[in-house]
């Protein structure tokens, strides 16, 4: 713990840097898990469609943004993509601050990949669904958005939540490629914390302990939605015989 309250560099404490970077994973993590829902949910659904036309776009996009190594997306979205937008907005993304313009297309990068991942959870999730369910749904009028709204995706959702909570983990780690773009999160600030005191094993033992701490608590979170969703069973009661009528 000695190394965490020793002076840095520019008068600050170690604990400020890991602290930093702390807030950064997590601010990144929420809001890549919110691009991965919202993206993983539309997507998915695109999956099952009826028109041919949602389904090709939706493939293509699972196809794309799964297979790219998320590196490469992460370099992509950082050094490529304000190269070939219109210049005005290339120059406006290049003038940001720093820390936004890095955090920005991680951001970007970890919420599409993992959305892909999404998007086959919730595609599966549907389609484990019995056919009645959406032949019900149109027998009573009820419209494709308000068949995916109310009956597929929230039944599809609550036998999901398990398989959902490892790409929930996941997500968690992915968000460490951003250091490879300058985002001075959790794995950026080991790092650095390494090449000003060369105490490698302290300074990468305190942010695997970080880690562990927030993965334990997101698995506990999903453990207690987990039992929130889940569908209850009653136990059937014992069949009425000849024998015992």
């Amino acid at each position: 713990m000695q190394l965490l309250f020793e002076t840095t560099i520019d008068g600050g404490r170690y604990i400020d840097w890991l602290l930093s970077g702390l807030r950064w994973t997590v601010l990144l993590w929420v809001g890549g898990a919110v691009i991965a829902t919202v993206f993983g949910v539309v997507v998915g659904c695109g999956r099952t469609a009826q028109s041919a036309t949602f389904r090709i776009l939706a493939r293509t996009y699972v196809q794309v943004f799964r297979n790219v190594p998320l590196l490469v997306q992460a370099f992509l979205w950082y050094f490529v993509i304000p190269e070939i937008l219109p210049t005005p907005i290339g120059n406006a993304i290049k003038q940001m601050p720093a820390i936004w313009g890095s955090f920005l297309p991680a951001l970007v990068a970890v919420g599409l990949y993992t959305g892909a991942r999404v998007a086959e959870q919730v595609r599966a999730g549907i389609q484990s669904l019995p056919k009645g369910q959406r032949e019900a749904a149109f027998a009573l009028g009820l419209s494709s958005f308000n068949t995916y709204a109310c009956i597929l995706v929230p039944q599809a959702l609550r036998t999901m939540a398990p398989s959902l909570t490892s790409e929930a983990l996941a997500l968690l780690k992915n968000t460490s490629v951003a250091m490879t773009i300058g985002l001075m999160e959790l794995s950026a600030q080991a790092q650095q914390m390494n090449e000003f005191t060369f105490r490698t094993f302290e300074s990468f033992s305190y942010v695997t302990l970080v880690y562990f701490a927030l993965s334990l608590l997101v698995y506990g979170c999903a453990e207690l939605v987990i039992r929130g969703v889940a569908i209850s069973h009653r136990r059937a009661g014992p069949k009425s015989t000849p024998e015992n009528a």
